[in-house]
């Protein structure tokens, strides 16, 4: 049985799909959510618990469950976001609350398997594709608060034997996705004619995947992959986020033009994203959803919801 944690997210749903009801459970902050963003599997068991403030409660849960692998995707996210009078909630969460249960955890004989999703940010801005080896170049107190917690898991794998994974995705889209992300907003911007705020210009380029991949990313690591080893998970190549509005446009059949309105860029914003996923590739992984084709399955899944075209798109941040 798997368990998942921070289990009411886009990314995790995509994963209890793969996996299907039967093979997993799940526990978060927050859930079961409106309708278009519980896309969860027929019969999906899940237990809504913050991982925070419920730690007695989620200890006595998997005592009782005995997991044999748990994937970790619970985390306070948006770089952006991270700065200012909420950074601290970015290490309770990031850091000492996993660092606690990684604690729980290292006692327990029945775990044996422990996936950490962390993120390609802590790599920083670069000119050439990341490879896991690489130094940690963190550049906001988001990335910081994911890095601690991956160098915090490589001791406890080597010190304690730990039987841990970590797979650092690029950034991600899929249907259910927040509605602050990029794709999102800019689908229902194009969708009811009114302006995305593009940052920067757009000029930033970011690498992004369909959630799908992520998704067989994960099983390919808990198949074949070696315990203690990390593993990037991320498209070939990276794209301008001007060029991925563009591709909303395109799929949306509004011009590009009429879609945005430039502004300065974001406090904190990298400059490229880029992920050398030759590591995972070894395992047999490889892209399989091209990211136009990911973009109008979620342009679908807008339309299937239509409520979602009225709804706040704002990042509110969720202590």
């Amino acid at each position: 049985m798997i368990c998942l944690l921070g289990a009411g997210g886009c990314f995790a749903l995509n994963l209890a799909r793969h996996l299907g009801s039967e093979a997993c459970f799940g526990i978060g902050r927050t859930g079961p959510k409106a309708a278009p963003f519980w896309l969860a599997p027929e019969g999906y068991q899940f237990t809504q618990l913050h991982l925070v403030t419920e730690q007695p409660r989620l200890f006595a849960m998997l005592d009782y469950m005995k997991p044999e692998v748990i994937v970790n995707y619970a985390a306070q996210g948006e770089g952006a976001a991270s700065f200012g009078e909420h950074s601290p909630l970015f290490y309770h969460t990031n850091t000492l609350a996993l660092v606690q249960i990684v604690e729980f955890l290292r006692t327990r004989k029945w775990l044996k398997r422990f996936v950490q999703i962390s993120t390609s940010e802590l790599y920083g801005s670069v000119s050439a594709p990341s490879k896991e080896s690489d130094p940690i170049k963190a550049t906001s107190p988001y990335a910081i608060s994911k890095a601690a917690f991956d160098m915090h898991l490589e001791v406890m794998h080597r010190i304690h034997g730990f039987p841990v994974n970590v797979v650092r995705p690029s950034n991600c889209i899929v249907s259910g996705q927040q509605l602050h992300r990029i794709v999102p907003k800019a689908i229902i911007c194009a969708l009811t004619g009114q302006k995305l705020p593009l940052h920067g210009g757009g000029k930033a380029q970011k690498s992004y995947l369909d959630a799908g991949d992520l998704s067989r990313a994960v099983m390919a690591v808990l198949d074949v992959g070696e315990i203690g080893e990390i593993y990037n998970c991320g498209p070939p190549s990276p794209i301008s986020i001007r060029d991925l509005v563009g591709m909303v446009a395109k799929v949306c059949g509004v011009a590009f033009e009429d879609l945005v309105q430039e502004y300065p860029d974001r406090v904190g914003q990298d400059g490229k994203y880029h992920l050398d996923s030759s590591k995972l590739g070894a395992l047999g992984w490889f892209q399989t959803v091209e990211l136009e084709d990911g973009i109008a399955e979620m342009v679908a899944w807008i339309k299937r919801f239509p409520e979602v075209l009225t709804m706040p798109t704002e990042f509110i941040i969720r202590p």
